[in-house]
Parts: C-alpha cells; sequence; structure tokens
C-alpha cells in the first residue's frame, strides 16, 4: 500500500543541542535504511521549512504506524497520512 506522509518537525528550542544533533543523526540513519530496503520510497524537503512530503510502500496502515512510531525524531512531528491508490488515467504501468 502506497502512503503520502507529511511530516513537519517542531524541536523543542530548549531541548539541548547535543540532544537535538544526535536525534537528527539517527533519524537520517533510520530513513536512509527504509529508503534502501524500498519502504521510504520517496523523500522531498520542504523549501523553508523543517518538514518533508515521503512516500511510503507498506503493507498495511498498521505497518505505516508502527515505523513512523519508532522514527527518532517523532515526538517532535506533526504527521499528515494520506492513502494512495492509481488513478486510471496514469500513464504509467506500474506505481513506481
Amino acid at each position: 500500500m502506497l502512503f503520502q506522509v507529511e511530516m513537519n518537525v517542531q524541536i523543542p528550542h530548549d531541548l539541548p543541542v547535543e540532544t537535538a544533533n544526535a536525534l537528527k543523526a539517527a533519524e537520517r540513519q533510520r530513513a536512509q535504511e527504509l529508503q534502501r530496503a524500498g519502504v521510504w520510497r520517496h523523500l522531498w524537503r520542504h523549501a523553508g521549512r523543517y518538514a518533508n512530503t515521503s512516500i511510503f510502500d507498506v503493507e498495511s496502515p498498521q505497518a505505516l504506524h508502527d515505523i513512523l512510531s519508532e522514527l527518532p525524531l517523532f515526538p517532535f512531528m506533526d504527521i499528515k497520512v494520506t492513502a494512495l491508490c492509481r488513478h486510471p488515467s496514469s500513464v504509467h504501468d506500474d506505481d513506481r
């Protein structure tokens, strides 16, 4: 199942810099692992914001929830999820 996920990150200003940097590094590592595994299919940054739009390819809404809730920056994210399905007018034969 494909899902569009919009993540807006809001790290508290009073979080120690070292802690924030460690969380960001762990987040980058996990995001890259999921991308290499084909689960986090696309990742785009929102210009001028600490936010992104991503496409996830997972087996179920629960699987997506599990992945998102385990991200290191999850406690500081406002997340919007949209389920996607193929459009009948698409000229592509697959969802890639």
